[in-house]
C-alpha cells in the first residue's frame, strides 16, 4: 500500500515537473525568444506592417484595405464614396456583423457567386458604371472598356489592400480635380506608390491605396 501511494507521489510529482518546465520554455521563454527576433529582424511587419501618416499617426496597416466613404445621409442604405481619395476594390457580399454587437470587427469573406449569377453580374455592371461616371472629367474621358476587372470585382477576402496600377492611373484625373492638384503630381504619386512583382516573377505589379491615400493627403496639405 505505502509503495503504491509512493510510485503515485513521485509520478505526480514528476508530472508536475514537466508541467512546470514546458510552461517555461513553451510558453515563456520560446514567445519571448521569437518575439525578440522578430523585433529585432523586422520590427514593421511583427508590429502589424502599421501605415502612418505625415505626423507620425498611425492610419491602418497595409495589410488590411480600407474603404474611403462620405457620411451616410438620411435614406441611404450604403455611403457614397468620398471621391477625393483613391478608392480601393469593391468589397461585395461581405455582410454585417449580427454575431457579436459589441465590438466592430471586420468581416472577410468572398460573395461566392458563379459568373452567371444575377446579383454579381448586376454587381459588376453597377460598380463599372458607376467608375466610368466618378472617373470621368471635363478634360478625360473613361469608357467602359477602360475599366479593369479589379475596379469592378472584390477579391477573394474582400480585403484585399491593393489596386492595379491601371486602376490607380485611372483615378488620377480625378483625384488631381477634387483635390486642386496637377495631374503629373498625382500621376508621379501612383508611379512611386506602385510595387513591382515580388522577386520579379511572382504575383502582379500592385499599388496599396492606404499608402497611396496617405501620400496623397501629405501632398494635399503642402499645396
Amino acid at each position: 500500500m505505502n509503495n503504491s501511494v509512493g510510485n503515485t507521489g513521485r509520478v505526480l510529482w514528476a508530472g508536475l515537473r514537466a508541467l512546470l518546465v514546458l510552461t517555461l520554455v513553451c510558453g515563456v521563454l520560446y514567445p519571448l525568444t521569437v518575439t525578440g527576433i522578430a523585433q529585432l529582424a523586422f520590427p514593421g511587419k511583427a508590429n502589424g506592417s502599421e501605415i502612418e501618416d505625415a505626423s507620425g499617426k498611425v492610419v491602418g496597416s497595409e495589410l488590411i484595405g480600407q474603404t474611403y466613404h462620405l457620411p451616410l445621409k438620411d435614406g441611404e442604405e450604403t455611403p457614397a464614396p468620398d471621391l477625393r481619395w483613391f478608392q480601393p476594390r469593391p468589397s461585395n457580399g461581405l455582410g454585417t456583423n449580427s454575431v457579436n454587437t459589441q465590438y466592430s470587427i471586420v468581416l472577410s469573406g468572398a460573395t461566392n457567386r458563379s459568373g452567371d449569377n444575377e446579383d454579381l453580374i448586376k454587381w459588376v455592371t453597377d460598380a463599372k458604371a458607376a467608375v466610368v461616371k466618378d472617373n470621368s472629367t471635363a478634360g478625360f474621358e473613361v469608357k467602359p472598356s477602360d475599366v479593369p476587372a479589379d475596379a469592378v470585382t472584390s477579391s477573394g477576402s474582400g480585403l484585399d489592400p491593393h489596386i492595379s496600377p491601371e486602376y490607380a492611373e485611372l483615378q488620377v484625373h480625378r483625384v488631381a480635380e477634387k483635390n486642386r492638384l496637377d495631374v503629373a503630381a498625382v500621376e508621379k504619386l501612383v508611379a512611386d506608390h506602385t510595387d513591382d512583382r515580388i522577386l520579379g516573377f511572382i504575383g502582379e505589379p500592385r499599388v496599396n491605396v492606404l499608402a497611396l491615400n496617405t501620400a496623397l493627403k501629405d501632398l494635399a496639405a503642402t499645396r
